[in-house]
């Protein structure tokens, strides 16, 4: 049985279509701010579902409000399914002081979850501070599934070696090549920035990465592959978190830009609910 939370109820209609039990709970404020929940039905397992896209931290202290519902309410096992994790990026100290934010969010989770699903997770190996069951899902079957006939042999790029990981994988779900772009220093003023060992001219290239915000990188590739001869450019990404204007400079800049609903965007047009399914 599924919980939806406010972060996931763009996913609800397609997820009771596809044949999900979904836990009605009530979710409200008070008049002081302060988060109201109260679950409705009963059960001894369910899996709540909620991304933490803006505003990122009542969305987290909301899953924990549901958890302890559940808890409360007589639930033995919890799953958390939470496509996009909120402060994914924060993964290191860059200066003394400073928290690994995604490590304290995944015990606060720990607390009340048996088990973590997250989609594409910006540094896989800090799902490892998770205390109990973390799964990193990978998006690479929908994403190829979606671009593949407008692909067709073409290639597959990762915009920088970090990312390369997940080019590769949806390059393998569709047989294609694949390839990063990588910068090279031409001169001691000058930077240059090509895919590496790889001719894109004539054929269609598709970009992916886990992450696109002010799409500044992907208007960069794009034009470095017009210049080199490349036909038809896709962007597929996992999470749009997208800054003001940037679906507008990407979409200008590519053919087609689709990302998933992790996040609700106007270029949400690939589905993680049949993955949610599959968990």
């Amino acid at each position: 049985m599924f919980v939806i939370g406010s972060g996931g109820k763009h996913l609800e209609d397609e997820l009771r279509e596809l044949g999900g039990e979904v836990i009605e709970i009530e979710l409200r404020k008070f008049p002081d701010g302060e988060k109201y929940v109260r679950v409705l039905g009963f059960g001894r397992e369910a899996t709540v579902i909620s991304s933490t896209f803006a505003p990122q931290d009542e969305k987290i202290l909301e899953l924990l409000l549901i958890g302890d519902a559940l808890r409360e309410k007589g639930f033995e096992k919890l799953r958390a399914v939470v496509p996009y994790f909120a402060y994914s990026r924060q993964d290191r100290v860059t200066k003394e002081g400073e928290p690994i934010s995604v490590r304290a969010v995944m015990r606060a989770l720990g607390l009340y979850y048996d088990e973590l699903y997250i989609f594409d997770l910006h540094n896989p190996e800090t799902i490892k501070y998770f205390p109990g069951k973390g799964i990193n899902v990978s998006p690479a079957r929908i994403i190829a599934d979606y671009f593949r006939e407008k692909l067709g042999e073409g290639i597959v790029l990762a915009p920088d070696r970090g990312a390369l990981g997940r080019a590769r994988a949806v390059a393998m779900e569709l047989g294609l090549e694949y390839s990063h772009f990588e910068k090279r220093r031409i001169s001691p003023t000058e930077v240059e920035i090509r895919p590496v060992d790889i001719d894109v001219r004539g054929k269609n290239v598709l970009i992916v990465d886990d992450i696109i915000s002010t799409g500044g990188t992907m208007v960069k590739a794009a034009r470095i592959l017009r210049k080199l001869g490349a036909e038809k450019i896709f962007v597929g990404v996992t999470h749009g978190v997208f800054a003001e204007g940037a679906v507008e400079r990407v979409s200008k800049a590519v053919d087609e830009l689709a990302v998933t609903n992790t996040i609700p965007t106007p270029v949400s047009k690939i589905s993680i609910v049949p993955e949610i399914l599959r968990l």
